[in-house]
């Protein structure tokens, strides 16, 4: 018995150290990525001052899906604490705010288009790459419009990953950083002609793909209550119309009426103008079909 139980609590020491080693290389891998500096050398914005610029700032703060995380009023939340494996927060975006953590214009376009912060590290969750192609018009008038937003005192406090999702990331299955897959060579950014056809709609439909995928094919899942994201290609929605689809967006209901999965922010999608919903549908139809 004395046997056994020696070789008992040895085992549970190695396990103890594999379990050891194991974490501490996730943490290492971590903090590594979370380290690494980023410059970022875009053009500089020319930030607008008309009301028509500002309107559309306020359009793509909504429609863009920045006030389901950052909040209506921009001042921050906890967007998911998922145990072991991360806390996600959406930092306070109102002027005070920002610049008391060293951003200005360009700084915010940086944190929008590539994800990274006024530190040059890579922001924790920060969905770029849904804007990495937005223009330099429209990402001029979304910061205009976020200096334009009444202070808050809000703190959401800090995110991150937990020990769990040290490993996850490690493993590559819980992506930390979008920074760490964006292309960050410099460049001016243009959008096509605002029409209701399918080169506005690719366009348009960038802020999709965070979810949906960069083919739009769906399966992704990206949280531990989450279900996999929808296949938006022609195979996904063969049974769908247009009407349909603008129906789906604008009241959150599929065609044979049942509700969309609250996962989908098509509260905030819904707001987009018949033009550029007309212009997603438009693309989505040309995707391929298998």
């Amino acid at each position: 018995m004395k046997r056994l139980a020696v070789w008992l609590l040895r085992g549970m020491l190695v396990l103890l150290l594999l379990l050891g080693a194991v974490l501490l290389a996730g943490y290492l891998h971590y903090q590594g990525a979370a380290g690494r500096h980023y410059a970022i050398n875009d053009p500089p914005l020319q930030l607008p001052t008309d009301s028509h610029a500002m309107a559309r700032g306020a359009h793509l703060y909504i429609t863009r899906g920045c006030a389901d995380c950052h909040g209506a009023d921009g001042g921050g939340a906890e967007v998911m604490d998922a145990g072991p494996v991360a806390r996600v927060v959406a930092g306070n975006l109102t002027p005070k705010a920002l610049a008391a953590r060293g951003y200005d214009a360009d700084r915010i376009a940086a944190a929008i288009r590539h994800g990274v912060g006024a530190d040059g590290r890579p922001l924790f969750f920060m969905p770029a790459g849904d804007f990495h192609g937005m223009s330099d018009a429209d990402t001029a008038a979304l910061v205009a419009y976020l200096g334009t937003l009444p202070e808050q005192s809000r703190d959401p406090g800090r995110g991150g990953l937990r020990p769990l999702g040290w490993v996850l990331n490690m493993l590559g299955k819980f992506p930390a950083f979008p920074a760490e897959t964006l292309d960050h060579r410099p460049r001016p950014r243009s959008a096509p002609e605002a029409k209701a056809n399918a080169t506005y709609g690719e366009y348009v439909i960038e802020v999709c793909r965070g979810c949906h995928g960069v083919d739009l094919r769906g399966g992704l899942q990206h949280g531990p209550n989450s279900p996999p994201s929808s296949d938006l290609s022609p195979r996904g929605l063969r049974d769908w119309r247009l009407e349909d689809f603008m129906r789906a967006m604008r009241q959150g209901l599929r065609p044979d009426g049942r509700q969309l999965d609250p996962f989908m922010p098509w509260q905030s999608l819904g707001q987009m103008s018949d033009l550029e919903l007309r212009a997603m549908w438009a693309y989505l139809q040309t995707l391929p079909k298998d």
